[in-house]
């Protein structure tokens, strides 16, 4: 029997030292990994063992990171670059990780779980998952076990044989069944944790450390909350760094006191929340991936001799599908089967008992599910839902307008409006946007004015935009201004006095308030994670300089910052998306494409996450809101529904038009999600 490579078990120098032979071989075994799994990419010089198990629905090993023999690998999995799997290592569910995770042998990090309620087996009950995620230059020793929903924060260490059942705070270092905080790796000084409070929450282990909402005030100006208030609970991965461990594996005495070595990301951006994660990763403007750190375990950061063109086709071949590569044939393919099913995508959320659309079978119905189905039997059907006539579903949704106000309230359960709500309710701003354009999608409109702009004065307008929550939550504030904008747009439409100097506050508040650094408005949340700034954006700028046509102050910025924020495995893993999370990408890269700045990586990620989504349709009921995974089966948000359907049907316009497929679909939006501007300031 011939004897086992030794580069199977300790791969880290297999690049420098491997022969010409076995590097064929490596290369062979990685295309085989690929090829037939678009959601399977790799990166240059990466290494996956032979004798390694590898069954994940997706696969995305950022460049130089190794699998070693005997790892055993399903899921989900997501990791940065210079990450080691070392032998025996089990890796399951929907799990994400930085740049410079070491992970010792025969440790476990299973991001799915059973459940367990009584009568029932538990192999028959179904899976959960809340995922795992793991920050940038984490040290995982042998035997460790993580479990599902667990976040550790950047260059933290968990120390030999460590069950880790809660969040570990930035640069603690924990040990122990359950793992408790032993001591600091890097000092809460320099990650921007208050000692105290960052050593509480690490002994205390709580059961949530999602940050609480920030308590709501109220707002002096146009009657509007400053409310949704709360940091969402979200990570980037910052750049990687250089690191001295050889083989990351070794047992971590959990009572030294000697210094375990503090290798900092460069970007620290503000306190962190006590279960903190890393600020946002800098821009380099070198695009995705960029990578300058020096030598590690797989060789020099760039290696002359290393085979990083042939693993570069490999990963574009796997990673990336443009019209090439028929793309388009399966957009086409896939309109053909939207539009046949379409009509039994409406019958499914329809309820005969109420004459009223709701999201989906056995769900109350909502004025969004009539807006929906309006806007779905449009893009797919060219004509009103069948379920009632077009006059019958104009006069039900005049109806629900507040005669005084204009405002269109969420429904009580038997199918009417709630009293007593004005446009400060999310759900009445939003109800602006889908009463309006389901109305105007029907050849009508609003019968009743909207005082939200008729009584406006630019006074109010300045410290309605000024009492947001720009800091806390942009994606909140993002909500309310497009709800505005597009209630100017209804009473512009309509004929109704606007007061003089209105348009030119809201639009002058926010080109003076655009951050130079993204082209955005609003701080990222707690721990740099840029998802409330770009929600927020896409909102903000939908009801404003989309909707009226009016350039961006900043496009290339914004470009940039949207790249930058698509890196995020949290958000952008397959299994992790969902459709706001990937609209509100789409639209801002579309808006912004006038300006030629990184089209091809435009492009390419649009391609990419247009071949997924394609493949997500449930026959006969449409798009679930969250894409479905195995890891998130049974999931409620992974159910088809109306908002499911009309958001990825306007998504895959969007990512199909910066593909260049657009043709295919022979559907353009007109509704909520039109590409053109809605009307013109003048």
């Amino acid at each position: 029997m011939p004897a086992i490579a030794a580069h199977e078990y300790s791969p880290w120098d297999f690049w420098r030292e491997a022969s010409v032979d076995d590097r064929e071989a490596q290369l062979a075994l990685q295309q085989a990994l690929v090829d037939g799994h678009p959601r399977h990419a790799l990166g240059d010089e990466c290494f996956i063992s032979g004798l390694a198990s590898i069954d994940n629905d997706s696969l995305q090993l950022g460049d130089r990171t190794y699998v070693a023999a005997g790892a055993y690998l399903t899921g989900d999995l997501v990791t940065g670059a210079d990450c080691s799997v070392n032998p025996y290592t089990v890796i399951r569910g929907r799990v994400a990780m930085g740049d410079g995770v070491r992970i010792g042998a025969h440790t476990s990090i299973l991001g799915f779980n059973h459940s367990m309620e009584s009568g029932t087996p538990v192999f028959r009950q179904p899976l959960t998952s809340k995922g795992i995620q793991i920050g940038d230059d984490v040290w995982i020793g042998s035997h460790v076990v993580i479990l599902d929903g667990v976040r550790v924060g950047s260059h933290s260490v968990l120390a030999a044989s460590a069950v880790v059942t809660k969040d570990v705070p930035e640069g603690a270092v924990v040990g122990g069944n359950p793992a408790r905080f032993i001591r600091w790796r890097v000092e809460p000084d320099d990650t921007g944790i208050a000692p105290t409070a960052a050593a509480e929450a690490a002994a205390r282990a709580p059961e949530d450390s999602t940050p609480e909402p920030e308590e709501a005030a109220d707002a002096p100006a146009l009657g509007l909350l400053p409310a949704l208030a709360g940091g969402h609970p979200a990570r980037t991965f910052a750049p990687a760094v250089a690191e001295d461990d050889e083989a990351g594996q070794a047992a971590i005495d959990p009572g030294a006191d000697d210094d375990l070595g503090t290798s900092r990301a460069p970007d620290s951006s503000g306190p962190q929340g006590h279960g903190g994660f890393s600020p946002a990763e800098a821009d380099t403007g070198a695009g995705e991936g960029a990578h300058t750190g020096a030598g590690t375990e797989s060789g020099p950061a760039s290696s002359p001799s290393g085979p990083r063109s042939d693993v570069s086709r490999l990963r574009a071949g796997a990673a990336l599908t443009d019209a090439h590569d028929g793309l388009a044939e399966r957009v086409a393919e896939f309109a053909e089967r939207a539009r046949g099913e379409a009509s039994a995508v409406l019958d499914r959320a329809w309820r005969d008992d109420l004459a009223l659309f709701a999201d989906k079978p056995g769900a109350t119905p909502t004025v969004r599910a009539q807006c929906d189905a309006i806007e779905i039997a449009d893009l797919l059907l060219g004509t009103p839902p069948a379920q009632a006539s077009a006059a019958a579903q104009i006069r039900r949704l005049q109806d629900w307008q507040d005669a005084a106000t204009g405002a269109v309230a969420p429904l009580d359960v038997s199918g009417r409006p709630q009293e007593g709500l004005g446009f400060s309710h999310p759900d009445v701003a939003y109800h602006v946007l889908s009463v309006g354009y389901a109305l105007d999608l029907l050849d009508s409109s609003f019968s009743s004015p909207l005082t939200w702009v008729t009584a406006a004065t630019p006074e109010r307008v300045v410290a309605f935009c000024e009492s947001l929550p720009w800091a806390t939550d942009a994606w909140g504030a993002g909500h309310h201004i497009d709800g505005f904008g597009t209630a100017i747009l209804w009473t512009k439409r309509a004929g109704h006095a606007i007061p003089p100097g209105v348009e030119e506050a809201l639009f002058g508040w926010l080109l003076l308030r655009t951050d130079p650094h993204t082209g955005m408005w609003g701080s990222p949340a707690t721990d740099g994670d840029l998802l409330p700034v770009v929600n927020g954006f896409y909102r903000a700028s939908r009801g404003t300089f989309a909707q009226f046509g009016v350039p961006l102050p900043r496009p290339e910025r914004v470009i940039d910052t949207v790249l930058r924020h698509t890196r995020s495995p949290r958000w952008f893993a397959p299994g992790a998306r969902n459709a706001c999370n990937v609209l509100d990408i789409a639209h801002p890269l579309w808006l912004t494409r006038g300006s030629g700045y990184r089209v091809d990586e435009v492009r390419d990620l649009a391609a990419r996450l247009l071949s997924d989504a394609l493949q997500t349709w449930t026959t006969r009921a449409g798009f679930s809101f969250r894409e479905p995974s195995p890891a998130t089966r049974g999931l409620a948000e992974t159910e088809p529904g109306l908002q499911g359907t009309e958001m990825w049907l306007a998504i895959l316009w969007y990512l199909a038009d910066l593909a260049g497929v657009s043709d295919a679909l022979g559907y353009r939006p007109r509704g909520v999600h039109r590409p053109e501007p809605a009307l013109t300031l003048a």
